[in-house]
């Protein structure tokens, strides 16, 4: 607002209309001289107003002095210099009355020019007093937020050397405290592993020395079920007392036969629930000293009608002497028609055995001792208890010799070819890796046949496994059984034996269930397993046999492509005709044959047809005729399924004059992939 004062233009007063009117009515008053007209109206205005009277102070204060009388008093003074230098009193002019009236107005006009100034420059100097008093307020207060504001920094700073100090202490602590837990529970931790691996230690051992005993007990029952079966066969009428025909030993085979089935049924299921107790084996002691009893009785009964038979002989030779004499006295003649009529109906009585020809039975035999000769052979070596190297050369060459059967499958050939040789590598000697050590069958001089054994077993688990689940597996494992058999012919003679061990039916030989045998153990002598102590179910039974008699069906038709193609096959298709034929001459079982037929002749009906022709389409009549009604009147309702499915089989193929393919057999690109 000062400062729009002092900007805005200069203007008149309202109060000048009143001194104009003053002034004139006192200049008509007046008649004295203009001089003391104009000093009396510049004191009269001196006093009517309060600003003349401050002039001198202005100036006095430094003011730049420029007052508006001076100039016109010095003119009066000059003036009258002339008037008195005459020595007479000349009296001045009258002025008139504007003129007068223009001097007070420039006199107001100056006065008021001085007013604003003082005015302006009062304002300016209280300006600067209270912007320096300002100036100054804002500096101690600036110093003030300073010094605040430092001793607040300075109080953080404190705050925070304090806390990270109390942290510091804290965190020391901490990790004293944390150190002083870990070694506790690093020292509890140790404690505590090693308990845990002493108690692995002891379970270890304990485990060893469990499965050490169960598999001297196992060995055991296996030894024991070995000399069993050799008893058996020593008390065996078949094979034994073919020159007492008198003698009767059926009862004591019999008994033998179910001592057989008890031991074998206890090894099947102690192999199924893992190792073999001690109860078992002294249940199988007890089996081996009654057959061993029998074995002496059946021994004394034999040396005793053997002396009665000598007897005998002895006077029969007398009575023939007697009687030659007498017929050089008279010859009898012996009707022809007789003899003819006779011959007649034995031909007709022995249309159908009810027993296997003996020729097979004879080689059936031979199977079985040259298995026993093996397993005799490595027995020292499986029995061995002290050296534990033969422990595990035993347990590395039974590794060996299983996993690579488990790997036969239709992915490839090469594949196939891989596992063919390892196992040929193995039963030739090379050597191996097993857990870091070299292995071979060398390192042992029963090694070999141990091998031979479990690898023939094993082939054989898998026809009853394997191939039971899946018909088209018969074939891999045929082929690489083939190409083994091929190279090691003792491996074959195993694989058979094994075969007919677990399906007689393979020989063909349906064992005569003689009299006071149960249908429990005639259905083991069958080929029936025990699982908790139970017979397994004719399905399942029938579904293994099936398994088995397709992978024998696929073995004797196919050879080792990379083999020896020069020889002849170990076990070819006459072996397989054989079988069809000596099957065809025994009584038929119900549901059995009727499986065991359709199982063969779909898998090797094919490979028979090519081979014989004509005489396999009159075997084909021949079942479908003769043999079929024979299975019909033995067969009861619930087990018609595999024979109609033989006869629908037969039907068709007859009709067409043709055998369809086996299903699953390997094509000649097999051996590309």
């Amino acid at each position: 607002d000062i400062l729009e004062g002092c900007i805005s233009p200069i203007a008149l007063s309202p109060f000048c209309g009143w001194v104009l009117d003053r002034m004139t009515a006192q200049s008509a008053k007046e008649v004295g001289p203009s001089g003391n007209a104009m000093s009396d109206e510049a004191t009269t205005l001196t006093n009517q107003s309060p600003s003349l009277e401050k002039i001198p102070s202005a100036s006095q204060q430094g003011s730049p002095p420029a007052p508006p009388a001076e100039p016109a008093e010095t003119e009066g003074k000059e003036d009258a210099g002339p008037l008195e230098m005459d020595g007479e009193a000349v009296p001045p002019a009258q002025p008139s009355k504007y003129t007068v009236f223009e001097g007070y107005l420039r006199m107001y006009e100056k006065i008021s020019n001085l007013e604003v100034q003082e005015q302006i420059s009062q304002r300016q100097e209280l300006y600067q007093k209270v912007a320096r008093s300002l100036a100054d307020a804002a500096n101690e207060q600036l110093k003030r937020y300073d010094e605040l504001r430092e001793l607040k920094r300075l109080q953080e700073l404190q705050d925070l050397r304090e806390a990270m100090e109390k942290s510091s202490k804290e965190a020391h602590g901490q990790q004293e405290k944390l150190k002083e837990e870990h070694r506790h529970r690093a020292k509890v931790l140790n404690l505590k592993l090693r308990e845990a691996e002493q108690q692995r230690q002891r379970q270890e051992e304990l485990e060893r020395l469990r499965k050490e005993e169960g598999q001297e007990r196992l060995r055991r029952l296996y030894s024991i079920q070995e000399e069993v079966l050799q008893l058996n066969q020593q008390i065996d009428p078949n094979h034994r007392h073919k020159d007492l025909p008198k003698v009767d030993f059926s009862a004591y085979s019999n008994r033998g036969n179910q001592i057989c089935g008890l031991v074998s049924g206890l090894i099947r299921t102690t192999s199924e629930r893992g190792f073999p107790a001690q109860a078992d084996v002294a249940n199988a002691e007890r089996a081996l000293q009654e057959m061993r009893g029998l074995l002496s009785t059946v021994q004394q009964e034999t040396a005793a009608a053997l002396e009665e038979k000598k007897k005998q002989d002895e006077e029969e030779e007398r009575k023939k002497q007697n009687e030659l004499l007498k017929k050089e006295q008279m010859k009898a003649q012996v009707p022809a028609p007789a003899q003819q009529s006779g011959g007649k109906q034995q031909n007709e009585a022995s249309r159908l055995q009810v027993k296997t020809d003996e020729n097979i039975m004879q080689w059936y035999q031979q199977l079985q001792d040259g298995a026993a000769q093996c397993a005799a052979a490595f027995s020292e070596f499986t029995n061995h208890k002290g050296n534990s190297k033969i422990r595990t050369l035993k347990a590395d060459l039974q590794k060996a010799a299983t996993t690579p059967v488990c790997q036969i499958s239709r992915k490839a050939g090469s594949s196939l070819k891989q596992v063919f040789d390892r196992i040929n590598n193995l039963l030739t000697g090379k050597p191996f890796e097993s857990g870091g050590r070299s292995v071979s069958v060398t390192q042992h001089p029963q090694a070999l046949d141990f091998v031979y054994y479990k690898l023939a077993e094993r082939f054989v688990r898998q026809g009853e496994e394997e191939v039971a689940a899946n018909y088209d597996a018969a074939f891999p494992i045929a082929v690489v059984v083939s190409g083994i058999w091929e190279i090691h012919p003792r491996f074959g003679d195993l694989f058979l034996f094994n075969l007919h061990k677990r399906c007689p039916s393979s020989v063909p030989f349906y064992p005569a269930r003689k009299e006071g045998t149960s249908v429990e153990e005639y259905k083991r002598m069958l080929g029936y397993k025990v699982g908790d102590s139970q017979l397994e179910s004719e399905e399942n039974f029938l579904k293994r046999m099936s398994g088995l008699i397709r992978l024998y069906a696929a073995i004797i038709q196919q050879r080792w492509p990379y083999g020896n193609k020069q020889g002849a096959h170990p076990h070819g298709l006459n072996y397989g005709w054989r079988w069809l034929a000596q099957i065809l001459n025994i009584e038929p079982l119900a549901d059995l044959t009727a499986t065991l037929l359709l199982n063969f002749l779909e898998v090797c009906g094919k490979a028979l047809m090519k081979q014989y022709d004509a005489q396999f389409w009159k075997i084909l009549l021949l079942i479908q005729d003769d043999y079929i009604p024979r299975i019909e009147a033995i067969t009861s309702t619930g087990q018609m399924g595999s024979l109609v499915r033989l006869k629908h089989f037969l039907k068709e193929c007859l009709q067409q004059k043709n055998i369809p393919p086996p299903k699953g057999a390997l094509p000649a690109s097999f051996w590309k992939s």
